[in-house]
């Protein structure tokens, strides 16, 4: 027996996003980041730059690009008339144990709350750019201004923003610039790995408070 085609193709079969020329890179940027351009934010959406904004994660980002989960915002961050980074926050992470700590979330309080919490999935300063406290400087204008954005468009505020550090290839440093909190970090293995095999890279957990309550917030 021989079922016909999917009327809808797996979304996680897509093919990647078309390497092109508008995301070749540019003339260098080195200047610090006190003395560029005042640094704006553009929303990224299906009319406004999405097809870009996947380009570049896919050619430049260490993990390539994948449609976020659930609730989600873009961004790109400019200087000027100069694209100098692009930034992805998504659904949170189901389960996290030393974030869940951390909060001092029960099992039921996380199913309730969880959509309060936001993940930064992607940060990307583009490799042209070379600007001494650039990523903690937006960092910290992003976590000032994406509960408004999301309020926005989802209609409520998240209170916490998490994000994952892969520890063989980076030391969260611009995180820590940002104020971001290390609480700990992950045992590197997938969802699947009941050997305890170790099959996928340590992270290290980082968590930004949005709000001076936010424990209140998520345990109800």
């Amino acid at each position: 027996m021989t079922l016909p085609k999917p009327l809808h193709p797996n979304r996680y079969d897509r093919k990647p996003p078309l390497i092109t020329a508008a995301s070749d890179p540019q003339e260098p940027i080195s200047l610090p980041a006190g003395k560029l351009s005042p640094l704006t934010f553009q929303i990224v959406d299906r009319k406004n730059g999405s097809r870009l904004w996947n380009e570049l994660i896919e050619r430049y980002h260490y993990l390539g690009y994948k449609p976020l989960p659930g609730a989600q915002l873009r961004y790109f961050v400019y200087s000027g008339p100069r694209l100098l980074a692009a930034m992805g926050f998504g659904a949170s992470a189901w389960k996290g144990a030393p974030r869940d700590r951390f909060i001092g979330w029960s099992p039921q309080q996380r199913k309730q709350t969880l959509h309060l919490v936001v993940n930064n999935a992607r940060f990307l300063i583009l490799p042209w750019v070379t600007s001494r406290n650039l990523a903690s400087r937006i960092l910290s204008m992003a976590a000032k201004r994406l509960p408004l954005d999301w309020k926005c468009r989802y209609g409520y505020e998240p209170v916490l923003l998490e994000t994952f550090v892969v520890l063989n290839l980076f030391r969260g440093i611009c995180y820590r610039a940002a104020n971001w909190i290390h609480v700990g970090q992950t045992q590197g293995r997938g969802k699947l790995d009941r050997l305890h095999l170790h099959a996928l890279p340590q992270k290290a957990v980082f968590l930004y408070p949005l709000s001076k309550n936010f424990r209140q917030r998520l345990c109800p």
